[in-house]
């Protein structure tokens, strides 16, 4: 645990600590956002500047030769696949009691509320942690947003169970910029209170009677997901830049002419040497005058096959470190049976279901603050958060031959329950299994009409129906 400033502490994963019970001081309050901006923000902008494929500029540029910078995206590509894998197919969030399940229903619509999850999922993968914040809009509804570690932070209690204390919130002047001193807001359960140049200018209630935010991380360290590869892809695009300048190199070869008459200039007679860098041409007196003029190209020893093998040693590192499958992986490309692609994801589907436990959580936590305002769900039902189901289904190919088979195989093993739980586009095995019992239902009915021999009652029930 490293100071801040009095009794305000951070801890090697970057979560803020402070007294239980205990309201921040204005210095404090001064303290953290700016141990937030000024320590945490160059690796805040370092990951960004990777996912994007932003390179920083060399502080010297070379005299001679190509200076390529390429970039390849690898950042991108493991979050954004890793993310889809996780969130690509939309989390199914339920309540058992069918009135307050359609009113979760119709909020989660109105708020976009799986596209906002989808969004704090991506940037807890970059930044190691984001914020969904949740507030009451113009007209008094509930709503929620994602806000990122780079303009928030929570400060926990010094206790065990390491409970948030309050969550602060800041901004710029947009025509101040980033430097100038940041407009905060501090929630605490009780009150909200608002800073400016480092006073308390505005203390107003809390009407959640909680914290209206929560974070969002997929482990206890908070990293994000390329983080421990950073050196690998920063190495890998440095090779890939020495390459590239190889490659223009041979390009733009020199032609060596040795022992062959320089041209003269027809008005002086003087010597005419042609520019070496305009035309690539270096013409040499040779070393015995006796010998026959030679022409060829300067050329320097060339290590192609050492590249090539030391890139792909270094991207085969950065995917399997990161946990995230090779497309390129020779060893799963084509056509391949439902075991062989579960092997294949293993590692990402462990790594997922770690992420999955820690974003349940977080989304009891929020359900928390949304329903105790009584405007999702009657305030009588406040504590519905605690029934809430989270069903997370992982994006993956499906191989539905295999699944198929396997319930026709577990036929006379299991419930019929069971068996259609083995199908993946079963979402719902007791209703499917209504639709079935249904079905049967209506064919024999219409064997038996066909045959003439309904009865009354089975003919009104009919027409009911109908």
């Amino acid at each position: 645990m490293k100071t801040v400033l009095n009794n305000l502490q951070v801890s090697s994963n970057g979560d803020f600590v402070y007294n239980a019970n205990q309201e921040l001081t204005k210095e404090e309050v001064e303290a953290v956002v700016n141990y937030n901006r000024n320590e945490f923000r160059d690796k805040y902008k370092e990951n960004m500047d990777l996912y994007l494929a932003k390179k920083d500029k060399k502080d010297f540029e070379r005299q001679l030769g190509p200076d390529y910078h390429l970039v390849a995206d690898l950042p991108k590509y493991i979050v954004d696949t890793y993310n889809g894998y996780f969130t690509g197919i939309p989390p199914v969030m339920t309540l058992a009691d069918q009135n307050n399940n359609a009113k979760l229903q119709e909020w989660l619509a109105y708020t976009s509320f799986v596209d906002k999850l989808n969004e704090v999922s991506k940037q807890s993968d970059i930044y190691g942690r984001s914020y969904l914040f949740i507030y009451q809009n113009e007209q008094a509804q509930t709503n929620v947003t994602v806000v990122p570690p780079t303009h928030s932070l929570m400060v926990y209690d010094d206790t065990v169970d390491r409970t948030p204390l309050c969550y602060i919130r800041y901004s710029y002047d947009p025509l101040k910029g980033t430097e100038s001193d940041p407009l905060c807001y501090v929630y605490y359960k009780d009150k909200v209170q608002t800073y400016t140049n480092g006073q308390l200018v505005d203390e107003k209630v809390n009407v959640y009677s909680q914290i209206p935010a929560v974070c969002f991380y997929e482990n206890n360290e908070k990293t994000g997901v390329f983080d421990t590869v950073k050196s690998l892809i920063k190495a890998l695009d440095d090779a890939l830049s020495q390459k590239a300048n190889q490659v223009s190199y041979f390009d733009n070869a020199y032609l060596v002419i040795e022992g062959a008459d320089f041209p003269k200039n027809p008005k002086t007679g003087k010597t005419q040497v042609p520019d070496l860098r305009k035309n690539r041409l270096l013409m040499l007196n040779p070393i015995d005058p006796s010998a026959k003029a030679n022409i060829q190209f300067l050329a320097k020893p060339d290590a192609d096959n050492l590249q090539e093998h030391y890139i792909d040693r270094l991207t085969k590192l950065i995917y399997q470190i990161a946990m995230v499958p090779d497309p390129n992986d020779e060893n799963f490309s084509g056509q391949q049976s439902g075991i062989a692609l579960k092997y294949h994801y293993l590692p990402m589907q462990n790594k997922a279901s770690s992420k999955e436990r820690k974003f349940t959580q977080s989304l009891r936590e929020v359900f928390k603050v949304v329903f105790s305002t009584g405007m999702v769900l009657p305030a009588t039902e406040k504590d519905a958060w605690k029934d809430m189901k989270f069903t997370f289904t992982r994006n993956v190919p499906e191989d539905l031959d295999s699944q198929i088979k396997a319930a026709k195989d577990a036929d006379g093993l299991v419930s019929k329950q069971t068996q259609l739980s083995l199908l993946s586009f079963v979402s719902d095995p007791t209703q499917e299994l209504k639709q079935v019992s249904k079905e049967q239902r209506q064919q024999i009915q219409n064997v038996r009409a066909a045959s003439g021999v309904l009865t009354d009652a089975e003919k009104d029930a009919d027409d009911d129906e109908q």
